[in-house]
C-alpha cells in the first residue's frame, strides 16, 4: 500500500460547455447543457467521492485555426462554445459543503484589480473553497477579442503572469487579517490603519489598491497552474500549489516531472511539500475488464473515423493548422508555437494520425478495466511516482460516467486507503495540504 494517500481532483477540459449530446447516454436535457445542472451532479459526486477540487477550464473564442474556419468546431463543440466559468462556480458551491472550485481565468483578459476582486468575492462567497487557474493564453484569436493583433511572445507571457501574481497576491493582502472590527459603539467598522495601498509600479502593471473589499477566508486562494515548458515549469515552482500535469504520460516521466518541479521550488525556497502535482488521468471502469475494453476501444474507433475533430484540437493547442500535413508522414522538426509548447514537442516527428490515435485515447497511462484493476493501477503509479494524485477528466462526460467513478472507482480507491473518505478541514489550501 502506498505510504500516504494521494488526492483525486477534475478537470473539467472543455469548459462549461456541452458534454453528453454525443455520447451512449446522452440523458433528457442534453439541449440545455448551458443550465448547471450536469455540472452540479458532478461536484455533488466529487464530494461523496471527497475529491480535493474541480477546475473549470476556459477560453474566450470561438476557434479557427484548422482550415482557416471555425466550421470544424463548431460541428463537434469542440473547444466551443463555453460559457463564462466564473458564473458556475456559485451554483457548484451550494450544492457542495467541502469541494474546492478552481475557475480559469487569464492574466491576458482580466486586469489584476478585477480579477483579485472577482476571486476574493468567490472565495468570501464560498468561505474559502475557491482557487485560481491562472493561465497565460495561447490562442492568438481570443487576444484578437480582447483588442490585440497577436499574443506575447511565449515565454515573455509567463514574465506578465509573474508580475501579474504578485500584484494580485499584493492586493488580496491588502487588508490584514483582523482589520475588521464590527465595533458598533466606537463606530468602527475596520481599522484604517491596517488596510495599505500598494501602489504597485511594475513593467506591465499599475495599481494604487488596496481592494475595496476585506482578506478572504484563503487571503491567497490556491494558485493551479499547468506550464509544461520549461519557462512554464518556473513559473509553476514559483506560484502554484497545486499544477497539472500528464507528467510526460509514462511513470519515468512522471517521476523526472515532479522531481523537477520539487528541486526548483526549494532553489526559490519554498517547501516543496506546499505544491501538489497532479497527473491527468482518464480512467474507463466498467463491471467487466472487456466491457471496459470494448469501451476503450469504440472511443479509438471514433476518433480514426472523426480525424479532424482531434486535429482541429491539436490546431488550437499550438495554432499551427494540421490539416496542411499528410496524415500519414512525419511532422517535419522544423514546427515552431507561440502556443502550448510542450505539446508540440511530444508531436514532432509523428505523423498526424499516430498522434491523433493516442491522443483519442489520451495518451498515457491506459486506466482502462473494473474499478479494482484500476484503483491497483494507481496505487501503483503513486508508489513508483512519490505523488502527489490524479486529475481526473473526461472532455465529453455523461451522468453514467460520474456514477462510474465517483461511486465505483473511488470507493475502491478508499477501501485502500488511497484517497480520503472524509474532509478534514474547510477550506481548499487546508484539505491539499492535509497529506
Amino acid at each position: 500500500m502506498a505510504k500516504h494517500p494521494f488526492h483525486l481532483a477534475w478537470f473539467l477540459s472543455q469548459g462549461y460547455g456541452p458534454k453528453t449530446w454525443r455520447s451512449a447516454w446522452p440523458g433528457a436535457d442534453a439541449g440545455r447543457w448551458m443550465m448547471p445542472d450536469l455540472f452540479v451532479d458532478l461536484a455533488r459526486g466529487m464530494e461523496r467521492a471527497c475529491m480535493d477540487y474541480m477546475i473549470i477550464e476556459d477560453s474566450s473564442n470561438l476557434p479557427y485555426t484548422y482550415q482557416g474556419s471555425h466550421d470544424t468546431y463548431l460541428k463537434y463543440a469542440a473547444s466551443t462554445p463555453k460559457l463564462d466559468p466564473a458564473v458556475l462556480v456559485p451554483y457548484l458551491a451550494q450544492a457542495t459543503q467541502h469541494l474546492g472550485l478552481v475557475p480559469t481565468l487569464s492574466v491576458s483578459e482580466y486586469p489584476p484589480f478585477l480579477l483579485a476582486r472577482l476571486v476574493n468575492t468567490l472565495d468570501h462567497v464560498t468561505e474559502g473553497r475557491v482557487g485560481w487557474n491562472c493561465v497565460t493564453g495561447s490562442n492568438d484569436g481570443a487576444a484578437q477579442n480582447y483588442g490585440h493583433d497577436k499574443h506575447r511572445p511565449h515565454d515573455e507571457r509567463y514574465d506578465v503572469a509573474d508580475e501579474f501574481a504578485d500584484l494580485v497576491t499584493k492586493l488580496w493582502e491588502a487588508w490584514e487579517p483582523d482589520a475588521v472590527v464590527l465595533d458598533r459603539e466606537a463606530p468602527m467598522f475596520a481599522d484604517g490603519a491596517k488596510v495599505h495601498p500598494v501602489f504597485h509600479e511594475g513593467k506591465y502593471f499599475r495599481c494604487r489598491g488596496p481592494l475595496n473589499a476585506p482578506r478572504s477566508p484563503q487571503g491567497r486562494v490556491p494558485i493551479c497552474q499547468a506550464g509544461g515548458s520549461p519557462r512554464g515549469q518556473q513559473f509553476a515552482s514559483r506560484w502554484a500549489d497545486t499544477i497539472i500535469t500528464d507528467g510526460g504520460g509514462s511513470i519515468e516521466a512522471m517521476k523526472a516531472y515532479r522531481g523537477d518541479v520539487r528541486r526548483r521550488a526549494v532553489a526559490l525556497g519554498r517547501d516543496p511539500d506546499g505544491i501538489k502535482v497532479l497527473f491527468l488521468a482518464y480512467p474507463i471502469v466498467d463491471t467487466t475488464m472487456e466491457a471496459a475494453r470494448a469501451r476503450r476501444l469504440l472511443e479509438r474507433q471514433a476518433a480514426e473515423e472523426h480525424m479532424d475533430m482531434q486535429l482541429s484540437g491539436m490546431s488550437r493547442l499550438t495554432g499551427i493548422d494540421f490539416s496542411r500535413f499528410p496524415l500519414d508522414e512525419p511532422l517535419p522538426d522544423t514546427l515552431t508555437t507561440n502556443g502550448h509548447q510542450s505539446s508540440l514537442a511530444k508531436w514532432i516527428g509523428k505523423t498526424p494520425r499516430s498522434i491523433v490515435q493516442s491522443y483519442a485515447s489520451k495518451a498515457g497511462i491506459d486506466f482502462t478495466g473494473t474499478p479494482d484493476h484500476v484503483a491497483g493501477m494507481m496505487q501503483e503509479v503513486m508508489e513508483e511516482v512519490g505523488g502527489d494524485g490524479f486529475l481526473l477528466f473526461n472532455g465529453y462526460f455523461d451522468r453514467r460516467y460520474i456514477m462510474e467513478v465517483c461511486d465505483g472507482l473511488v470507493p475502491e480507491l478508499q477501501r485502500r486507503g488511497l484517497t480520503r473518505k472524509a474532509y478534514a478541514h474547510k477550506t481548499l489550501r487546508e484539505n491539499l495540504l492535509e497529506f
